[in-house]
């Protein structure tokens, strides 16, 4: 006690300064609501008119800014003569089904700043908005707890650095290329939260650090989103938004995705070789003991029991059944949640732990990722407060005025720019889409440059913009292994920094070449 006291006692001298550390997760989006709330003061607020197709009625309804709506026939000449991209078989289908900006509609309305109350109330709306996400992290957390408790992880995860021993390497391309896979093809994202308690002890038993783990879930995943093939959230949106067919660009966007992914991979094992070779070099390693603790191997090993056995086949048969949904049936996170609701009923007799101990383990779980839950809903209400503050289509209107008339070289590369802002206000692949291509591809007839290749700059900007904008699934991520937002960033910007490069010879390249 004498030395605690001590201690603290020299913390207070006025010669000692306090080391300044990287705000937590929760306080820098805090601090980005902050900033937007304060945008909804000196921004304009702007809205376009939408349109919508209502199936009862078999009608178009045009929605204008002061919310009163006129009904049109559901004729591509309707489109036609609203300007509007999109074909009218994706209307009458349902592929388009949120509203679509009208180009040239554009119209000032009353601010609408967001104040103290507007504030508060954000992050629980939030929540509520972001419930379905929630309940599936709880409920993810749930299972692990209990998997944890059984020391069926840790069994699993000796088992599996025996096989692997000596060619660690390969958890990193394998791993990685399955991620890029699920990104470009059904837009993996959220999902990858389950996979960090599951892959993180793998990766540290291997030799690696928490960072590498990170970085080949979260990065995978990224470029395979931001290099979309057949996506259905992002590129079937944007060209279903465009009036152009998905084959557009195709091999484009299949030479942008090989080339993305072996450079990014290639960071990653570059990164993880030198960090084997010497764990100085990791940018968490001060941290290393207190990751270890947690995700590492703990105590001797003990038995690989019939329970652990069967539990682990449960719990790994529930991802098998989530992909298949998600690529099959569309799923959502209300089915994904049920999936794993029966995992749990499963784990509750498989696990040979009595009721009481069950549930106490599995509510431990739970809140072992309450901070995860809360950084999801928080993320949501910076949108909220852009959204009801009447500013978001401003934003829109104000950049796509900035490529009106340039060549197409510039165009494009502008064009990037514009998307990695934009995808830090919007932070949704189809509601980006939704909102702004149908107002930027007609811009990019008019000065020689595809619709295919706007919607690759649309891709590449919000991939960009997702390494790092804390209103994405970064902060979500990290929260789930305890690391800060800053040594992520330390790890991150060289590849950030080549990945732009990347995509500004691609976007050029494309429209040279066509």
């Amino acid at each position: 006690m004498a030395e605690e006291i001590a201690a603290d006692t020299a913390a207070a001298k006025p010669g000692k300064r306090r080391k300044l550390h990287f705000p937590t997760a929760i306080t820098v989006l805090f601090i980005v609501m902050l900033f937007a709330a304060a945008l909804t003061y000196i921004v304009p607020a702007g809205e376009y008119s939408k349109l919508t197709y209502d199936a009862s009625q078999d009608k178009f309804v045009v929605t204008k800014p002061d919310e009163s709506t006129k009904l049109m026939p559901p004729t591509q000449k309707t489109l036609d003569k609203l300007g509007v991209s999109g074909k009218l078989e994706n209307f009458k289908n349902g592929s388009i089904s949120k509203p679509i900006a009208i180009p040239g509609t554009y119209e000032r309305v009353t601010q609408a700043p967001q104040g103290v109350a507007e504030f508060l109330l954000a992050p629980i709306q939030g929540v509520y908005d972001t419930i379905d996400i929630i309940l599936f992290v709880f409920l993810l957390g749930g299972c692990i707890g209990v998997l944890n408790y059984m020391g069926a992880l840790n069994s699993a995860v000796a088992a599996l650095s025996r096989i692997t021993h000596g060619r660690e390497y390969l958890l990193i391309i394998i791993l990685s290329l399955l991620m890029v896979i699920g990104g470009t093809t059904f837009g993996l994202g959220e999902e990858t939260i389950a996979l960090y308690p599951i892959l993180m002890p793998v990766f540290i038993a291997a030799g690696y650090d928490a960072m590498t783990c990170i970085a080949v879930i979260f990065v995978g995943a990224s470029v395979g989103t931001m290099y979309s093939t057949i996506n259905p959230f992002a590129t079937g949106v944007a060209t279903k938004a465009a009036g152009i067919a998905m084959s557009d660009g195709m091999s484009w966007r299949f030479v942008a995705l090989v080339v993305g992914t072996v450079m990014a991979v290639a960071y990653i094992m570059v990164y993880a070789h030198r960090v084997c070779l010497d764990p100085s070099k990791s940018v968490c390693y001060d941290m290393k003991e207190k990751i270890e603790e947690r995700w590492g191997q703990q105590g001797d090993q003990i038995e690989f029991t019939w329970h652990m056995k069967l539990s682990l086949a449960a719990f790994g048969l529930a991802f098998v059944v989530l992909v298949y949904g998600i690529v099959a049936y569309q799923w959502w996170f209300d089915y994904m949640t049920a999936v794993f609701l029966a995992c749990s009923i499963i784990l509750a007799f498989t696990s040979g732990l009595e009721e009481e101990v069950f549930f106490d383990k599995y509510i431990g779980g739970c809140g072992d990722l309450m901070s995860v839950a809360l950084v999801v809903g928080v993320a949501r209400a910076v949108n909220i407060l852009l959204e009801n503050g009447l500013i978001s289509d401003t934003i829109l209107h104000f950049f796509s005025g900035t490529v009106t008339g340039m060549g197409p070289v510039l165009f494009i590369l502008v064009m990037l720019v514009v998307y990695i802002i934009l995808g830090f206000f919007i932070n949704s692949s189809s509601g980006l889409a939704v909102l702004s291509i149908p107002i930027m591809a007609p811009l990019g007839d008019a000065v020689g440059v595809s619709r295919a290749a706007v919607i690759a700059a649309y891709n590449y900007g919000q991939g960009l913009i997702s390494y790092i904008t804390p209103t994405g699934l970064i902060l979500a991520s990290l929260a789930m292994v305890d690391v800060p937002f800053s040594r992520w960033l330390k790890f991150v910007n060289p590849l950030l920094i080549a990945t732009i490069a990347l995509n500004a010879v691609l976007l050029v390249a494309q429209v040279l070449i066509g």
